[in-house]
């Protein structure tokens, strides 16, 4: 098998959004942000490698001469490989704050292995090493950066540490991986982290925000809010629907306690094009990447509809 090509770094923004904002493109990998106050230089993630982020700072050091001579604080928004393994690049430079259980998922093995595993994939990750956060807190935190307020909102669901990141007076949430196009997933099969997922999609939904910026998907569309919830809802109300064994299509288990689910069955509505538009151009990859998220997301909806009062 071939090792694909890392993805190119280049910094990006959508029309309209506040140029104290400016996104760090890794190709259709994942996008971090940059933003500017008056106090200090911001940055929500830190990319897939060191090397990524060095290039994405080489980048907006150009943009901005004065880079290096001001303060820089870093955020961590989860522990997901692709958003912190370019913390080592920033080592000295200022601190690194994330949400207190994402000490936690460092800590667990799981860290180390899915590190294991991509530098055994490709050489891309070789100089990856895991660099801890430094500051982390409970509940939220706010910053203060004089023009601009940088409210850190715990947002779990899709990971148990995940975090939003508000500011109030550009009504700009950036959103990470809470919100997704075409949708989120959650972080297990069990009906709580459902709970949290939709609990933290509608707080995101109740900021009011002009733009919602994405780390997946190159979107900035506030709409994608409730886009998300919609496809939640729709999901429950179509397995409350066909709660029963009995009244799914012969040969199709919707009970969930089985590894095989209903994702492609005539009759059932519970394929995800069923549920949300996918776009015409996606290609067959990232269409099989989003069915794995809705196989996530079906079964912790099954296992809630499971411990519901009155259920079958």
């Amino acid at each position: 098998m071939s090792t694909p090509a890392p993805p190119v770094i280049e910094l990006a923004t959508y029309p309209g959004l506040d140029p104290r904002i400016v996104l760090l493109r890794a190709g259709e990998e994942v996008d971090a942000a940059f933003v500017r106050t008056q106090r200090f230089d911001l940055l929500i993630d830190t990319l897939s490698t060191p090397d990524d982020c060095r290039t994405a700072l080489a980048l907006l050091g150009s943009r901005f001469p004065d880079l290096g001579t001001r303060p820089l604080t870093i955020v961590n928004s989860h522990m997901d490989w692709d958003h912190f393994w370019g913390n080592a690049a920033l080592a000295g430079r200022g601190p690194i704050i994330a949400h207190a259980a994402a000490r936690d998922r460092l800590a667990a093995p799981a860290a180390r292995q899915t590190l294991a595993q991509k530098q055994a994939e490709d050489p891309r990750f070789a100089g990856v090493t895991l660099v801890a956060p430094e500051i982390t807190f409970d509940g939220g935190l706010q910053l203060d950066g004089g023009d601009l307020t940088i409210e850190l909102i715990h947002t779990p669901g899709h990971t148990p540490d995940h975090l939003a990141v508000w500011i109030p007076e550009i009504r700009t949430c950036l959103a990470v991986d809470a919100v997704e196009m075409p949708i989120p997933e959650v972080w297990s099969r069990t009906p709580g982290d459902l709970h949290q997922l939709r609990a933290s999609l509608a707080r995101i939904q109740a900021l009011d925000a002009a733009f919602v910026v994405t780390a997946h998907g190159r979107s900035c569309d506030p709409a994608l809010v409730a886009g998300n919830i919609a496809y939640f809802d729709a999901l429950e109300q179509r397995v409350a629907a066909l709660a029963t064994t009995a009244e799914a299509p012969a040969g199709h288990d919707l009970s969930g306690e089985g590894e095989a689910l209903p994702l492609s069955p005539e009759g059932t509505g519970l394929r995800l094009e069923d549920l949300v538009s996918l776009p015409s151009g996606m290609d067959a990859d990232t269409r099989a990447f989003y069915e794995g998220f809705h196989a996530t997301n079906l079964a912790a909806t099954l296992a809630a509809r499971r411990q519901a009062p009155g259920a079958a």
